[in-house]
């Protein structure tokens, strides 16, 4: 008998098992219940189908849906059970890849001559379930290069054989559930039985490779759950999602828009979103003027020259719009892709010494990338976006503080914006693919220890992954839930010894000798659009008094008290009250229905009364009549109550 292995649990428990036993066979080991649930196992920090042997000592981790990397990869074997379903309903069809997304799955398909339309995606559930209750098993297989190409060549699929073109000999796999076979590295469920529940959510188009050049895919949006009452509450989820998507309170609140002339990913701020943009950098800048941050103000464009130095051009010349040339030969641009390379410029124009550090900028720069059209997204995902950038310059010795104090700076923002339940990612560098990131291990090994230690000691709830660090250095981003319970990626703060050393940035320390700064990015925002279109769907557009662009109505009850109604607006205006006069000549019960569809906080009722008494009747959206007012007592109200929901999270 061979010598048992080790593995060891979560829990530091370590037991014996017969080498070649797989994760599944560990799960019922421990209980049946566990391995009923169990969809993948993660050995040594890698996630592995449950029915995978392993053959040396290990720590496993038993996956389940209440794991993130087990819904993946239920997710990722939905993909495939639906191009099962697909290959049975339409032969002859092939297939581009199929990941899982973060709710649910996708996969591409090139239907060749069959046009899919809407009203089939119920076939291909039925379809789906069907085959889903046939429980077959999700088969590894390794396969040599030269197998695979035949296998593809023989039938047709340019797309499988391209992404072979990029594979090495002896790493390729191919899984087999059913029917189906697929390329693909997993790893999957045991079998399709565990999947229960499906919907098909979208269909849209995708250039293979996401090269516009190249042909246009049928991409399939699905999302599969192990039980019908979990799907059920998703798509009541999704109705309510519905209700509070951001293009549509946007367009209703008259906040943004987009114009095909002016160009796709381009949004415009209406008058009312740019106040309510004006109002989030404010506050921004009153929090960060208190923090001794310094505001900066940079180009649009920058040559080509900076971000080669910085290393953005090599990384994402191809995310980034074309350069601009110029009559002079040699000469180009580019639209800004990032502001960190002008800020460093900014750093190196005269000498700083260990004394002067850290030295903080801000910046609410604008900045372009081109995203592919079929990505863009409202203002979650657009071709120019504002972010409340700031880089920090600063000792070694202080990057950890310097860290610290951003965290409390995007802790305060998230409180002042009703954002409560979040968990810090830390992003560290994907060790298998050194080749994405500049620099070395020791500058690495710093920055990645000053993240991981600033973030326990603030006690901060914490997920760790590898491979979502920055090119430059390691980051911490936070990942907020919103009022629907979906996750959104907003602050981010990154430690930074690359850029410092590309643009041979100095400090002359205490020893009289040269150093060099390190550099933290900083933005607890992201971007100013991204941050809108998640802030308008968490609160459904019923912004914090503060915030809200309208937070008064005046609503005269005839044109006779317009002139009043005009007076009162002036002096509101004045003590930063904003708001409009609606001079319509509808009944007041219609105007007061308006403008709480219209999420206005507060209703100013002006008639015969009010005039001769200068005075208001208040009504509070939510809450009704308010009584009657003195204009002077309105306004104290009204600033008491933003200063008591601002000072309580000072």
């Amino acid at each position: 008998m061979s010598q048992p292995i080790k593995i060891t649990l979560p829990d530091g428990s370590v037991r014996e098992y017969e080498k070649g036993t797989t994760g599944l066979q560990i799960a019922a080991s421990i209980s049946e219940g566990l391995a009923r649930n169990v969809l993948a196992a993660k050995v040594n920090g890698q996630v592995w189908d449950a029915t995978r042997p392993i053959e040396e000592d290990s720590s496993l981790q038993l996956l389940t849906w209440n794991d993130g990397e087990g819904k993946n990869t239920f997710w990722h074997s939905s993909a495939h059970l639906m191009a099962e379903a697909l290959e049975a309903l339409y032969p002859g069809i092939k297939f581009g890849i199929g990941p899982p997304i973060e709710t649910g799955f996708y996969y591409d398909v090139d239907f060749g001559d069959h046009k899919l339309e809407g009203d089939e995606l119920e076939k291909i559930e039925q379809k789906m379930i069907e085959l889903a209750k046939e429980k077959n098993e999700y088969i590894r297989k390794q396969v040599a290069k030269k197998d695979a190409i035949a296998y593809f060549s023989e039938k047709g699929d340019e797309y499988k054989l391209d992404l072979l073109e990029g594979l090495e000999d002896g790493s390729i796999t191919f899984y087999e559930q059913g029917n189906f076979v697929d390329l693909c590295r997993g790893p999957h469920i045991p079998n399709t039985g565990f999947i229960k529940a499906v919907k098909l959510t979208n269909i849209a188009g995708a250039y293979w490779r996401g090269d516009e050049k190249r042909k246009m895919l049928t991409r399939i949006y699905g999302v599969t759950f192990p039980k019908a009452q979990e799907l059920k509450d998703y798509l009541t989820l999704l109705e309510e999602a519905k209700k509070r998507d951001h293009r549509k309170i946007g367009r209703e609140l008259e906040l943004f828009t987009f114009s095909e002339k002016v160009g796709m990913g381009l949004p415009l701020w209406l008058p009312k979103g740019t106040l309510l943009r004006e109002r989030l950098i404010s506050f921004m800048k009153k929090a960060q003027d208190k923090s001794g941050y310094q505001q900066v103000t940079t180009p649009h464009i920058g040559s080509k020259v900076l971000y080669e130095t910085s290393g953005h051009y090599e990384k994402y010349g191809k995310d980034s719009f074309q350069p601009i040339t110029t009559p002079h030969e040699g000469e180009a641009f580019l639209l800004k892709p990032m502001n960190c390379p002008h800020h460093c410029e900014i750093y190196k124009h005269k000498p700083r010494s260990y004394k002067d550090l850290p030295i903080r900028y801000a910046e609410f720069g604008t900045v372009y990338r081109y995203e592919q059209s079929g990505e863009l997204h409202g203002l979650t995902r657009v071709r120019g976006f504002t972010q409340d950038d700031a880089h920090i310059f600063c000792r070694p010795d202080q990057v950890k503080e310097e860290f610290i104090k951003v965290i409390d700076l995007v802790l305060y923002v998230f409180k002042a914006l009703g954002f409560k339940d979040y968990t810090a990612q830390i992003s560290l560098r994907d060790p298998e693919n050194p080749s994405k990131y500049i620099g070395g291990d020791e500058a690495w090994n710093k920055a990645e220890s000053a993240i991981i230690e600033a973030a326990a000691e603030k006690g901060l709830e914490t997920v760790t992954e590898l491979g979502e660090a920055a090119f430059y250095g390691p980051k911490l981003d936070f990942m907020v839930k919103d009022a629907l319970g979906r996750k959104w990626q907003l602050g981010t703060i990154q430690v930074d010894y690359q850029l410092p050393d590309r643009f041979q940035l100095e400090y002359i320390g205490s020893d009289n000798q040269k150093h060099r700064p390190v550099m933290i990015h900083r933005a607890p925002f992201g971007s100013l659009e991204r941050f809108v279109a998640v802030l308008i769907e968490h609160c459904a557009g019923d912004f914090p008094l503060w915030l809200s662009p309208e937070q008064i109505n005046i609503l005269p009850i005839s044109e006779k008290y317009i002139s009043y109604a005009e007076e009162l607006k002036g002096i509101l205006d004045e003590e930063g009250i904003t708001g409009n006069i609606d001079n319509r000549d509808e009944k007041i019960g219609r105007k007061i229905r308006d403008a709480e569809v219209k999420k206005v906080p507060f209703m100013l009722i002006v008639g015969e009364k009010e005039q001769e008494e200068r005075k208001i009747s208040v009504r509070k959206r939510g809450e009704g009549d308010l009584g009657s007012f003195s204009i002077e007592d309105f306004i104290k109200y009204f600033q008491g109550i933003i200063s008591e929901s601002l000072s309580k999270e000072e």
